[in-house]
């Protein structure tokens, strides 16, 4: 920017972005404080580098707010968890199953997990099953981000919402 720029030419670009041709640096340096505004570099890669004339604080606020505008529409993802237990009963595997559905609804990401304890750990099939079965039910609102795999004493999946586009 302005006294920045080390090039002898520069391609210019006018407040209004009309283009101004290749002119000197100390032309163009010239033209941008007859205009009270900035000489900004915007392409220094370019050869010659093209610059443009427009009031760089003005500039700044403008992005800012771009970014602060985009920061606040955009949906911050959580990776909420639930528990199963390889001998879970009906009601109580309900009971779970609603609240995966309710986290998906609202856009989280869900990490279904079964927890075996002692001897369990020998039937793990049986907390296979009871992933196959979530996914199975909850297919047609989220997709399986990571099938379910054991690790360690826990068999552990994870559900992402479907996107709506």
């Amino acid at each position: 920017m302005n006294e920045e720029i080390r090039a002898k030419e520069v391609r210019l670009v006018g407040a209004e972005g009309e283009q101004l041709g290749i002119k000197p640096f100390r032309e163009a340096m010239q033209m941008a404080i007859d205009a009270n505004m900035d000489l900004v570099n915007v392409a220094p890669q370019a050869k010659p580098p093209v610059c443009r004339i427009m009031d760089y604080g003005k500039f700044r606020y403008e992005q800012q707010k771009k970014e602060k505008e985009a920061r606040k529409n955009q949906k911050i993802v959580d990776l909420k968890e639930v528990w199963f237990r390889s001998n879970i009963e009906e009601h109580d595997y309900q009971t779970k199953f609603r609240n995966v559905v309710k986290f998906l609804g609202e856009g989280d990401k869900v990490k279904c997990s079964v927890r075996f304890r002692g001897r369990e750990i020998a039937h793990a099939n049986i907390g296979q099953k009871i992933l196959e079965r979530v996914a199975k039910e909850v297919a047609d609102i989220c997709v399986v981000e990571r099938v379910p795999k054991l690790e360690g004493r826990a068999m552990i999946m994870i559900l992402a919402p479907k996107q709506s586009h």
